[in-house]
């Protein structure tokens, strides 16, 4: 199985300015080239906004075809979160978008109580596993990175994705976090996150990371900035075959 390169795009997101925050993403992404996935953070084109009247968009709205363009351009996935409007709920919807146009979504289960994110947004119910490649990713956003049940690798997953918009207050909960949830799955763990202040005044360093099934962390610091890392499915599994914990995990089921 081929190595897959991962991009991740650590922004200073313009506040619930999608046109604007569209026209930088492009520029960033303008030079990347032979990755396999490009990874944005949580509500990438807004900020996360407890304003989503204002900024909801559809399943065919300027920012999904903004994604789908990108990623036949690219020739590689790319990931990241919206405020999408669907059934005439709100939620905070991953988007996978595959190079032919292809979607996979993903409404992020946990919904930030102490931020009053569960008054605008409706919870998801279903975890998503996408393969691509030859691997299988979980994507899942921000405050799920809390939750380990949710994230457990029940499906023998490859990389899990966190998109967050994680702030500075709890910063050292973020990098610990991600080593854990990394080491605990035996998987790769990727975590993207934004940087600067938001439109609240809330601050944000930064610090996305790929963290190694083993535990070993790169951190990307707190600048606006793209990296691309490389993930090894033979040292994955090497790995898996010569210190099997997965195979002493617990079974059990969670009620929606």
């Amino acid at each position: 199985m081929q190595n897959l390169k991962i991009t991740i795009i650590q922004p200073d997101i313009i506040w619930e300015n999608p046109k604007g925050n569209l026209e930088k993403y492009s520029q960033l992404i303008d030079n990347i080239e032979n990755t396999d996935v490009i990874i944005l953070p949580e509500m990438f084109t807004t900020g996360f906004s407890m304003h989503p009247e204002n900024l909801k968009e559809s399943m065919d709205g300027i920012s999904v075809n903004w994604m789908k363009k990108v990623a036949a351009n690219k020739n590689a996935s790319v990931v990241g979160s919206l405020i999408i409007e669907e059934n005439k709920q709100i939620f905070n919807r991953a988007l996978w978008v595959f190079p032919n146009g292809k979607m996979e979504k993903y409404d992020k289960r946990h919904l930030y109580t102490m931020g009053q994110e569960h008054l605008h947004y409706s919870p998801g119910k279903d975890k998503l596993i996408v393969e691509f490649r030859g691997w299988k990713f979980c994507p899942l956003i921000c405050y799920d990175l809390r939750f380990p049940v949710w994230s457990r690798n029940q499906e023998n997953y490859d990389v899990l994705i966190y998109m967050a918009n994680w702030p500075s207050p709890r910063h050292h909960v973020w990098k610990n976090l991600l080593v854990a949830r990394a080491v605990e799955n035996q998987s790769y763990c990727f975590g993207v996150n934004r940087t600067r202040t938001d439109g609240t005044g809330l601050k944000y360093l930064g610090d996305s990371a790929l963290v190694s099934p083993k535990g070993k962390a790169d951190f990307m610091g707190e600048n606006e900035s793209v990296r691309t890392f490389e993930t090894s499915y033979s040292e994955l599994h090497n790995f898996r075959k010569s210190f099997p914990l997965l195979e002493d995990r617990d079974e059990f089921q969670i009620e929606k």
